[in-house]
C-alpha cells in the first residue's frame, strides 16, 4: 500500500471529519501532549501581542491547545480539508481565533499573510506531498526570529518504536477507524509514519530549510520514541525569502 497524496488525501480527511474526534479521544494523552508541545514554543506572557499560525488544524485539537496555553495570542488556524475545518469552526472559540480554508503551501493566495511570531504544525508535515516546500513557506511566513513548533509522529529509529506504533495502530486505531468507514485513511496514517523521517532526519530537514536552534524533544508515555516536539527559529539575520 502507498500513502495517499494531495486531492485523494484531502477527500479522505473530509470523509473522516465526522469521526475524527472520537478516534482522538481513544488516544491516551493526545490533548495533553499537544499542550506540552505548545508550551515548548516558549512564547512569554500568554502570547500577548503575538500572532500565531496553526498550520493543519484539523478539527481543532491543536487550536484548542494553542488557545489554552497562549490565551492572549491571535490565532489563525488553517487546514486544506473543508470537512475538518467545518468541524473545527463549529466549536466555541474566543474571538481572537479565526479559521481559513487553505493548503499549507498556498497561504498567501488564501489571504493568510505574515509575519507570524510563531507557527505550530501538528501531525502535518508527513502528510504533505513536499514537506520541504511547506517548511520554506513556513519560514517565509515567520517574522525574523519567529518560532516554529512541530508536533509529529517521527520514529526514534529503534526497532521497538516501529513495533509499538504498528501494534497500537493494528490493535486499536485501525479497527475503530474501519468500523467508522475510514479504514483507508488510517491505513495511510499508519504507513505515513513508517515511511517518513526519523526524528534525527527531520531535524536535519529543518536545518536544511534554513531554521536554526533546532531542538528535538521526546514526549512521555507510550508515545516515547514515536512522537516528538521539534522547536526551531527563523534566523534574525540573512532573512531574505
Amino acid at each position: 500500500m502507498t500513502v495517499l497524496r494531495d486531492a485523494d488525501l484531502t477527500v479522505a480527511f473530509d470523509h473522516a471529519a465526522r469521526g475524527y474526534d472520537t478516534l482522538v479521544a481513544a488516544n491516551p494523552g493526545y490533548h495533553s501532549q499537544l499542550r506540552r508541545s505548545v508550551r515548548r514554543l516558549g512564547l512569554p506572557d500568554g502570547g500577548r501581542g503575538r500572532r500565531v499560525l496553526d498550520l493543519g488544524c484539523g478539527t481543532g485539537a491543536s487550536t484548542a491547545a494553542l488557545a489554552a496555553v497562549l490565551p492572549e495570542a491571535e490565532i489563525t488556524a488553517v487546514d486544506a480539508s473543508a470537512g475538518m475545518l467545518r468541524r473545527a469552526a463549529a466549536k466555541r472559540w474566543p474571538r481572537r481565533v479565526s479559521f481559513v480554508h487553505a493548503p499549507a503551501e498556498g497561504l498567501r493566495p488564501a489571504g493568510v499573510e505574515g509575519p507570524f511570531d510563531a507557527v505550530f504544525a501538528a501531525y502535518l508535515l508527513r502528510n504533505t506531498a513536499d514537506p520541504d516546500a511547506v517548511l520554506h513557506a513556513v519560514r517565509a511566513a515567520l517574522a525574523p526570529g519567529g518560532r516554529l513548533g512541530v508536533h509529529e509522529y517521527t520514529l526514534g529509529g529503534r526497532r521497538v518504536d516501529r513495533v509499538v506504533w504498528t501494534a497500537v495502530c493494528g490493535g486499536l486505531v485501525l479497527p475503530v477507524a474501519t468500523a467508522l468507514g475510514d479504514g483507508r485513511l488510517y491505513r495511510h496514517l499508519w504507513r505515513s509514519v513508517v515511511e517518513f523521517d526519523t526524528a534525527a532526519r527531520f531535524a536535519v530537514r529543518l536545518r536544511d530549510a534554513g531554521f536554526e536552534r533546532v531542538r528535538v524533544l521526546p514526549l512521555p508515555g507510550w508515545q516515547t520514541g514515536i512522537t516528538h516536539t521539534f522547536v526551531a527559529r527563523r534566523p534574525t539575520r540573512g532573512t531574505g525569502r
